[in-house]
């Protein structure tokens, strides 16, 4: 008899953005879809600045240096 075990991770990488909403996708194949409602300067930002991020703590977290703004991809499962 096999088991299937499936590794699941919390950490992105890459992150792309639909109408009204920001897709995290985890090394693992998943992708998250997380409204921009829930994050104000997101919700506020151009498509110019929306689009100037970058992944830290090895895709722990996403960073936009134009907005100030961090996110752990870890509380994005809580939100």
């Amino acid at each position: 008899m096999s088991i299937l075990t499936v590794n699941k991770s919390k950490n992105a990488v890459d992150v792309r953005f639909a109408e009204h909403k920001m897709i995290v996708v985890l090394e693992d194949g998943r992708e998250m879809s997380i409204p921009l409602e829930w994050f104000e300067r997101l919700r506020n930002a151009s498509q110019s600045q929306l689009k100037n991020w970058r992944l830290i703590g090895k895709g722990e977290g996403i960073h936009w240096e134009d907005l100030d703004e961090d996110l752990l991809v870890e509380n994005l499962f809580n939100e």
